[in-house]
């Protein structure tokens, strides 16, 4: 399941596409789209390395969202490690 979106609607928003575009624009169109993903993401790059540049130059540690990072997935994987203990048996006894 992609966004909650199933199999069928997939489907069916692709015929929409190919009915509306037609055959010979849809790789036209994916590729306008890659690129554009693509710049997109090169800007947020750009904006997180100035964001990171600036807050070193003005002292500023960020060093601590690495640290809460690991915190945070030390935790979850405790919690993910008990849901398994409580569901394993409930998934073997269906």
């Amino acid at each position: 399941m992609f966004l909650f979106i199933s199999g069928a609607e997939i489907f069916i928003i692709l015929v929409i596409v190919v009915m509306l575009f037609g055959a010979d624009k849809i790789p036209e169109l994916a590729r306008g789209l890659g690129k554009g993903m693509q710049q997109l993401k090169n800007a947020t790059e750009d904006v997180k390395k100035e964001i990171n540049d600036s807050a070193k130059k003005s002292g500023i540690d960020t060093e601590f969202t690495r640290d809460i990072e690991k915190e945070v997935k030390k935790i979850k994987n405790k919690v993910q490690d008990n849901i398994d203990d409580v569901t394993g048996p409930i998934k073997r006894g269906l």
